[in-house]
């Protein structure tokens, strides 16, 4: 894969307006796209223009999407400066994500694990991401 490539991590919840906001203030993304009723699916994708990575959660009245299926379904960012990452764990509070303990005690060393509204995960790492 080269440089264009692009990540979207999609996943289905019941509180569509609620994560969009949670990770909006959380993280500091953006609305980049939305639509509503496609094929019975209304979607917001959420992310920052000028990353090659995007999230988008998509909601469907006639279906169930319930909690994560476990507590170790994670996204991981790995924020290197100790100003920074303080930022980014006191927004994701304000945006009402729970501060947990990690499922994988591992994240504790260096990083927070807090849990959206659908249970699922974010670990804002404290440490740089080392391409090994």
């Amino acid at each position: 894969m080269d440089k264009s490539t692009v990540l979207r991590v999609a996943r289905p919840t019941d509180n569509l307006d609620k994560i969009v906001k949670m990770y909006c203030d959380g993280l500091g993304f953006k609305i980049l796209a939305s639509f509503k009723d496609h094929d019975g699916f209304d979607g917001v994708i959420v992310g920052l223009a000028s990353h090659n990575y995007h999230l988008e959660f998509t909601q469907n009245e006639a279906h169930k999407a319930g909690r994560a299926p476990t507590k170790d379904n994670l996204l991981v960012f790995y924020i290197p400066g100790r100003s920074e990452w303080i930022q980014f764990c006191k927004a994701m509070e304000n945006a009402g994500f729970l501060c947990v303990s990690s499922f994988n005690p591992y994240w504790d060393k260096s990083g927070k694990t807090f849990e959206d509204v659908d249970g699922y995960r974010v670990v804002i790492q404290n440490e740089p991401w080392l391409d090994q």
